[in-house]
């Protein structure tokens, strides 16, 4: 990745975060572990309060996938509440890896 930070706004993501985390998800439409990873972090967000999941398709934002060094799909990015990136998983990421980051992830405020 770059040397300088990546937040939200360097990202040029629109909309609000979720105010634990979000996890940002860049596919491919013709990717079958897209589709599969899409299925898992849509269903994690949904389940866990606090959590937003954005897809963005790497043909129609390749600025933002050139500025994350993205080589796979699908990769997905988890920001922070300010929006911080706070790891990245390439490929389908683990229920449980990406259940376990998010409990360590505090909610806004709290």
């Amino acid at each position: 990745m770059t040397s300088s930070p990546l937040t939200a706004d360097a990202l040029g993501l629109s909309g609000p975060l979720g105010e634990r985390a979000t996890l940002l998800q860049i596919s491919s439409g013709f990717c079958a572990p897209c589709r599969a990873a899409r299925g898992l972090l849509a269903r994690v967000a949904e389940t866990t309060p606090g959590v937003r999941h954005v897809d963005v398709d790497v043909a129609h934002d390749t600025e933002l996938a050139a500025r994350l060094e993205i080589t796979q799909t699908p990769t997905v990015v988890v920001l922070d509440s300010d929006g911080t990136v706070v790891t990245r998983y390439e490929g389908v990421p683990r229920l449980a890896a990406v259940r376990e980051l998010l409990d360590r992830l505090a909610p806004a405020g709290a």
